[in-house]
């Protein structure tokens, strides 16, 4: 049988976590769904420093803080890949992997998943060499050199987490200079251990066998071909919404992002989008709660404004 219940909350990242938590205080019967832990990309953070109440906490710490708030007044956690969503008016079909749920209303919170480069090797050497976390990764690294391929925020703050555990990390950039937060790259120029290569293309990453062995790029400036010698690569170009699975709703803009208006409803009426995969400026944990209480209160008010209690 279906079950059924009053929300369905498609990602249990920090925003699913705090949806659950504000729509379970109102009494509402409340399902979490996720294809994997719960925490989203929390698990892939190592140190956190910029969440309010904590001066500093790692990313699975957090995240098991915020599970168990998210759960204490009763929403439900499952595991489950969503492959579609069908509006029904005053229900919504859930279709996974591992069944078919009925909601009322629909949370979507799948966030975002990293950007590939697109070049050859990248594909071959997957967890033989490339990787898109450092965290995850870094480990498998230890007192070797390593290569960073990207200029924002993620990248130079992984590439500074690398620097822990790593003989040498060489940032690798498009552009002639570096797009994170200032106080991240003062802390990168600073640390002797991270090298810069400017205005560079990647053409390829280089391996032999089942590793890599470096990453060969064009200077844009000379038209000059290098190699950069290293035994990982990690890829830090972009994030890309995961929603491939909710474009039959007509809710994403032409990037594949959800549109919402500021009380996190999307065109279709019983179904909101938190974090991530909304089409927003700023993606961070304390960006994706906000959103999560807003939806948690906004699904209450729609169902007593809709008689659907």
């Amino acid at each position: 049988m279906t079950k059924k219940y009053d929300v369905v909350i498609i990602g249990a990242g920090p925003g699913g976590m705090t949806a659950a938590l504000y729509a379970s205080r109102s009494n509402l019967s409340v399902l979490m769904l996720d294809r994997g832990i719960y925490g989203g990309e929390m698990n892939n953070t190592g140190d956190i420093e910029n969440y309010p109440g904590f001066e500093l906490v790692t990313g699975p710490d957090l995240a098991e803080k915020m599970y168990a708030s998210s759960t204490k007044f009763g929403a439900e956690y499952a595991y489950g890949n969503v492959s579609n969503v069908e509006d029904h008016g005053e229900y919504k079909l859930v279709q996974t992997d591992e069944g078919d749920y009925e909601a009322k209303t629909v949370v979507i919170a799948s966030g975002a998943e990293h950007r590939h480069l697109g070049v050859k090797g990248e594909e071959e050497f997957s967890g033989m060499g490339v990787s898109y976390c450092a965290v995850c990764d870094a480990a498998f690294f230890r007192n070797s050199d390593v290569v960073v391929i990207g200029g924002g925020d993620s990248a130079i703050e992984e590439g500074l987490y690398l620097t822990q555990l790593v003989n040498k990390v060489t940032v690798i950039h498009r552009r002639d200079q570096l797009r994170a937060q200032q106080i991240i790259q003062k802390r990168a120029f600073a640390n002797e251990k991270m090298e810069f290569v400017w205005n560079a293309t990647v053409e390829e990453i280089v391996g032999e066998t089942n590793k890599v062995t470096g990453v060969r790029y064009t200077d844009k400036e000379t038209g000059e071909e290098h190699v950069v010698p290293a035994s990982g690569v990690f890829i830090y170009v972009g994030i890309m919404p995961m929603t491939e699975q909710f474009k039959n709703l007509g809710i994403t803009d032409d990037q594949g992002w959800i549109v919402t208006d500021e009380k996190m409803n999307t065109k279709v009426p019983g179904i909101f989008a938190i974090g991530d995969v909304r089409a927003n400026q700023l993606r961070q944990i304390a960006t994706a709660v906000g959103d999560g209480g807003v939806a948690g209160q906004q699904v209450y008010e729609y169902l007593i404004n809709h008689d659907l209690l």
